[in-house]
């Protein structure tokens, strides 16, 4: 596996005071990806890695097939947009990881999602 500069990957992520219990040490936050081809044929996203890292340090990772429940295909000049959320015992987090994306060539590659954080607006600097 390879990384390759073909596909961008953007994120943009918020906290959801609504659905978030400070008092349980539950925050909610949203975070939507938009992934974009750059390159010039369709690829396909299989898989995800996620490292979530809460205020304290603690360390998640979660894997799995595609995301929201779907293996997009992603043709060139195009892009695929989702929402998901994440639940921290902290009111500031990160999180970063990697797609697993396939050409149609048959190549597997990873796409690296930055490092990107997650925090309450009252709690950051």
């Amino acid at each position: 596996m390879i990384n390759t500069p073909r596909v961008c990957v953007h994120v943009q992520s918020a906290y959801v005071p609504s659905q978030s219990v400070p008092e349980e040490e539950r925050y909610v936050f949203a975070y939507t990806v938009t992934i974009r081809n750059l390159g010039r044929s369709a690829v396909q996203l299989r898989g995800r890695y996620w490292l979530i890292t809460n205020g304290n340090g603690r360390e998640t990772e979660v894997q799995g097939e595609g995301v929201i429940g779907e293996q997009p295909h992603i043709e060139p000049g195009s892009e695929f947009q989702y929402t998901s959320g994440a639940v921290l015992e902290t009111p500031m987090g990160t999180m970063q990881g990697h797609y697993e994306m396939f050409d149609k060539e048959g190549g597997t590659f990873l796409v690296d999602i930055p490092v990107f954080r997650l925090a309450v607006p009252s709690h950051i600097h």
